[in-house]
């Protein structure tokens, strides 16, 4: 199994950038999806953006295209969410996720979390 260490997260103005880090360690990950989550207060968690291992691939959900990119650095097993022009709906704990489907319809191993919060 794959064990997730997230970093980046804060408090920032509509408009500002932040990059969300997410260290992966385990003997297997190259095996594994990797992508982000969050979750707002009072809402459901939703998938924002995932990569394969190659980087190759990439998908990110309709609200955050455009301005989130999804990159990752296999050397360092680290994949980053650089995020742009922010906007106070982004608010949430957003959570680095590692699956063995590329769809990620199941997750196997999540991070611990880290706040991101937006002022309008």
């Amino acid at each position: 199994q794959v064990q997730l260490v997230e970093s980046g997260g804060g408090l920032v103005q509509a408009g500002d950038s932040l990059r969300l880090s997410c260290a992966a360690s385990g003997r297997t990950v190259s095996s594994y999806t990797l992508g982000w989550f969050r979750q707002a207060p009072g809402k459901e968690r939703e998938f924002v953006a995932r990569i394969s291992w190659s980087g190759t691939n990439t998908v990110y959900t309709d609200s955050v295209k455009g301005r989130f990119t999804i990159s990752r650095d296999n050397a360092k097993n680290t994949v980053y969410l650089q995020m742009n022009s922010l906007k106070p709906e982004d608010t949430a704990v957003y959570y680095c996720a590692a699956s063995l489907r590329w769809t990620m319809t199941t997750v196997t191993s999540w991070g611990q979390g880290t706040q991101v919060t937006v002022s309008s």
